[in-house]
């Protein structure tokens, strides 16, 4: 499980006239949910500790979180019914901390993952193996979507644009489901903040959209494909600002260029200050990964940037797909 100390496609359901599904669900539905979902999860264990994994295809293939296996060419996988399996790691994204590994099982239950993002507001169930707890349910509510977790960007590039939820998410957590009360995966288990941050039940999901193409990618091609603009986004402190006499904090100063990619093609330079991207402000570099997330390799952005002499100017930058080096 992260720990920040800042640490198939179905029917929609029926839906008002203001797109709002007429049922987001109660805790009522948590045991029938739960009866169905249980199943499709399993315990992932390494020589390092454990996680969770979503069955994906029936002929074996789990999907979990990259940082669950990482470093690890094989695991055990122990499934709900109480039978344990080798297998070998397939394939890792660690943009979006996604991997996938091989049993050697067949005759699974499939997970069924939603394409659509949840609804703020509907029930949330996730299922998981928290602590090394098999088999554990915890129920809360979908609480904000697209979700960054401020500073993540100084650790990784895959927490941004996720689901937030307060149903308990806790370490043996990841890579498990979290589910609506129809038993579609609508995010994989990714992260929390924990109490000692002051933080109160902040969990935080991979979207089934996200999961779901990443995983395709994985199993045909053993990589997936990133939008790369070329830079290395970075945080304005209070010190960088007072030396650069920027008029706040808000913002993304460029600490790098990589030569030849989007970003030095469009004449930017290291120390811009990207202020927005498409119109949308750009306060934090998590906010810019958000922004790189929702796009493909081919995408263009517009950007407002201010230059160390105070200028500001516009400029399009045409992605590429992120190169291996920068996975």
């Amino acid at each position: 499980m992260a720990v920040l100390l800042v640490t198939a496609c179905t029917t929609a359901p029926p839906t008002t006239p203001a797109g709002v599904p007429q049922s987001l669900g109660s805790l009522a539905d948590v045991p029938a949910v739960s009866a169905s979902v249980l199943p499709t999860v399993v315990k992932v264990l390494t020589s390092g500790g454990n996680g969770s994994g979503v069955i994906y295809t029936a002929d074996g293939l789990v999907l979990t979180n990259e940082h669950v296996i990482r470093g690890a060419a094989s695991v055990q996988v122990a499934f709900a019914d109480g039978q344990r399996y080798s297998a070998t790691v397939r394939a890792v994204d660690v943009a979006t901390d996604l991997a996938l590994v091989q049993t050697g099982r067949s005759g699974l239950p499939v997970a069924r993952f939603q394409a659509r993002l949840p609804v703020i507001g509907e029930l949330a169930v996730v299922v998981g193996s928290p602590l090394g707890f098999e088999n554990s349910v915890t129920a809360g509510v979908v609480s904000g979507l697209h979700r960054e977790i401020p500073g993540s960007a100084t650790e990784t590039q895959a927490l941004v644009d996720l689901i937030q939820t307060d149903a308990a998410i806790s370490p043996g957590s990841s890579g498990g489901a979290v589910v609506n009360t129809r038993g579609e995966v609508m995010g994989i288990s990714e992260a929390y903040i924990p109490p000692q941050a002051g933080a109160v039940s902040l969990g935080f999901a991979i979207p089934a959209a996200t999961a779901t193409d990443v995983a395709e990618q994985l199993r045909a091609t053993g990589r997936a494909r990133h939008a790369f603009a070329g830079l290395e986004p970075a945080q304005i402190t209070p010190q960088i600002a007072a030396q650069m006499h920027l008029p706040s904090t808000d913002g993304v100063i460029i600490s790098a260029i990589v030569p030849g990619g989007p970003a030095a093609n469009a004449g930017l330079h290291p120390g811009d200050v990207i202020l927005t991207v498409d119109a949308t402000p750009t306060r934090r570099p998590e906010d810019f990964l958000g922004a790189l997330r929702r796009r493909t390799p081919g995408d263009e952005i517009a950007v407002t940037v201010r230059g160390p002499g105070g200028q500001e100017r516009s400029a399009e930058l045409t992605l590429t797909d992120r190169p291996a080096f920068s996975q």
